[in-house]
């Protein structure tokens, strides 16, 4: 079993309640993951995904081991049949079996480059561990998804809400850096598979991958899909057509106090990292609607659940 996309869930209903039973008494199964290794790399930086997803490994008594490629590892090369004569030290396909003979679990962070669309979408670097390596592999954020976080937010929504149909809204804001569509994406798949009123807001031209968004209701005008949310998620990404572009930074679109007030007193949401005064300001992040923090914590129990289903598989 590998968790590398929202796919790979088959019931997200039950998913969200078997996180939530672990979050109740999250020791309970501290012998499953005992002499079992996750080998967790990182091939960009991390906070929460890092500490969140050793700590659900911990949590299941797994050793834990961390490799930065960046600064420790040899340069990789994902292209089979390549002459490799310049930058690329190791091929992946020396690298994943090498790796996998360490681990049980190979966990992998590796964003967009946000240079070449068909590269990104290919996800080259995910796509090189899952066909060499012989353990499963997790995906702690790829270049177009990051499954562990869209869990983390079912696993919020689950606990917040206050209908058995909300609301919930989607809004793109501005970032003074060009951001990959990842989380977006993720959140999008998660959110179709909810029984949920789901909105996507942002400027015009700044539509996400068409077959990811699907039929899900895309609203040009900002207050108009805040009108009686019961969920505002903010997050920024860059444009996808003009690719990796920043074709629009209007502060108009930054999630203020006032437009909250368009809402069904909402609560607001963010994966965090969050740009305060730019994405969203300091009231409403501050304020006592906002669970970007409850959010984070649940990031331990989405990577929990989906390394206990590992380990049972």
């Amino acid at each position: 079993m590998n968790y590398t996309s929202i796919k790979d869930i088959d019931n997200l209903d039950q998913w969200v309640q078997q996180a939530i039973k672990i979050k109740k008494k999250p020791l309970k199964n501290k012998k499953l993951g005992k002499n079992k290794t996750l080998g967790m790399l990182f091939f960009n930086p991390s906070l929460r995904t890092r500490l969140s997803t050793q700590k659900a490994a911990l949590n299941l008594g797994m050793n834990v081991m961390v490799m930065n490629f960046g600064s420790e590892g040899w340069t990789l090369e994902y292209e089979d049949g390549a002459i490799m004569n310049s930058g690329s030290s190791e091929h992946i396909k020396e690298a994943a079996a090498v790796v996998s003979q360490y681990c049980d679990i190979i966990a992998v962070r590796a964003f967009a480059g946000l240079q070449d669309k068909e590269k990104d979408n290919a996800e080259t670097v995910m796509a090189g561990f899952l066909k060499y390596a012989t353990v499963p592999i997790v995906n702690m954020e790829g270049a177009t998804g990051h499954p562990l976080q869209a869990l983390a937010d079912a696993i919020t929504i689950a606990e917040y809400k206050t209908k058995a149909r909300p609301k919930v809204v989607l809004t793109w804001a501005p970032h003074p850096k060009a951001l990959p569509q990842a989380v977006a994406n993720s959140f999008v798949e998660m959110m179709q598979l909810q029984d949920a009123e789901f909105v996507i807001t942002h400027p015009k031209g700044y539509e996400l991958n068409p077959e990811i968004t699907k039929d899900s209701h895309i609203e040009y005008d900002q207050d108009k899909a805040f009108e009686n949310a019961d969920f505002i998620y903010a997050k920024n990404w860059s444009n996808y057509n003009e690719y990796g572009q920043i074709t629009n930074s209007d502060p108009n679109w930054t999630v203020t106090a006032e437009k909250m007030k368009l809402t069904n007193n909402a609560k607001f949401m963010h994966c965090l990292p969050v740009r305060r005064n730019v994405i969203v300001t300091d009231e409403v992040l501050d304020g006592p609607n906002s669970v970007v923090i409850e959010q984070a914590n649940n990031r331990t129990y989405s990577a929990q659940l989906v390394l206990q289903k590992i380990l049972k598989k």
